[in-house]
């Protein structure tokens, strides 16, 4: 499990300033697979060989959301998924936006 996957994602009030600079790059290159966009949100696209398995990881990915309380955006399509998370209360990143994106790295 990495060092991102063990924390919990922490409900956000607003009260954080979103990530920028040196403290985003640090978490972005622990998860080299998700891609940062213009500094706001994150995204990743997994892909599999059949709808069905596209479909089963969804569900998963929505498990972990529920878990976590914090909630990506996901398109469906066949055999693939996009992940695209970022945290709306501060319109931009937050920790917990990578500690779930590791989550989702290790379904």
């Amino acid at each position: 499990m990495s060092t991102l996957a063990s924390k919990t994602c922490v409900p956000c009030r607003g009260d954080v300033p979103a990530l920028k600079g040196a403290n985003l790059h640090n978490l972005s290159h622990q998860l080299p697979n998700w891609t940062v966009v213009d500094e706001h949100h994150i995204t990743r696209t997994f892909t599999f060989p059949d709808f069905q398995k596209a479909l089963a990881f969804v569900n998963r990915v929505g498990a972990v959301a529920e878990e976590q309380g914090h909630h990506p955006d996901i398109l469906l399509t066949w055999g693939k998924a996009t992940v695209t998370t970022w945290t709306h209360k501060v319109n931009g990143l937050t920790e917990s936006d990578f500690i779930l994106a590791a989550k989702i790295d290790e379904l």
